[in-house]
């Protein structure tokens, strides 16, 4: 049974000042995932991960201080992969991969659109390009777990407030059209396997309103994994509880 976490860190730099050394300790992860470590590799104390057993490996933006990817794991693997060969999102650091014996592992953070038109053109750009990239790499991958910050609410019940949220990047129709045509592609979103109907189960708060704090959430941190591993898994789970970002964990248990 692996134990596989995704953790959009906000920071990683941040994050281990507030306890993210000794929470990695206590929850003992197999594999996690890191979004956004807004560091350079040689701004990471890797030794603190590295004393409890983990090799790491670091992808970075080159604009410092940007974006960022991580994968700790416990599990040697036979390959990494910096980046997808496209040069304007490698250049972001937003996806690496781990290939281990029978599955490979992805970290991936898509963009967002927030912060104007131009984001928004580029967030559904590379939609489309990471999705061909995916389905590409599973004709040689069969068994993919796709791991991340998707920045997308795939469903009505992934959003506190849906109707509301309708013209918001992360909500709009057509991203969700577009992620509902990806799953239908051939993957599966591991925690909506496990609950179909569970609701208030979010990833992500705003700081701003007390948000957190009343649990108006968004569901955009995923391990989605390719339809022929939808039966390997044994357990999904969302640990809100945790604390070091504006995001928390994501996990999956699978039997592989």
């Amino acid at each position: 049974m692996l134990k596989i976490l995704s953790y959009n860190v906000n920071g990683i730099r941040a994050a281990m000042g507030k306890g993210f050394v000794e929470w990695l300790k206590s929850e003992n992860p197999d594999i996690i995932g890191i979004q956004e470590t807004k560091a350079q590799p040689d701004q990471i104390e890797t030794s603190e991960f590295e004393a409890l057993g983990y090799k790491c490996y670091w992808f970075s933006a080159q604009k410092k201080g940007y974006s960022g990817l991580g994968v700790l794991t416990k599990l040697e693997p036979k390959h990494v992969e910096y980046g997808m060969g496209i040069e304007k999102y490698d250049f972001e650091g937003r996806f690496i991969r781990a290939d281990f014996d029978n599955f490979s592992f992805v970290s991936v953070y898509h963009p967002s659109g927030t912060t104007g038109d131009a984001r928004q053109a580029f967030k559904m750009q590379w939609l489309t390009d990471f999705q061909t990239y995916a389905n590409e790499l599973r004709n040689k991958i069969p068994n993919l777990i796709i791991s991340g910050d998707f920045n997308i609410c795939r469903l009505w019940i992934d959003i506190h407030n849906p109707k509301q949220n309708q013209t918001t990047s992360g909500f709009l129709p057509e991203e969700r059209d577009w992620f509902a045509a990806f799953t239908a592609d051939g993957y599966c979103d591991s925690f909506r396997k496990i609950y179909p109907e569970l609701k208030h189960q979010y990833s992500w708060w705003s700081y701003r309103a007390g948000a957190r704090g009343n649990n108006k959430g968004w569901r955009i941190d995923y391990h989605i994994v390719t339809e022929q591993l939808s039966d390997k898994i044994s357990d999904a789970f969302i640990l809100q509880d945790v604390v070091h970002s504006d995001h928390c964990p994501v996990g999956i248990l699978l039997n592989i």
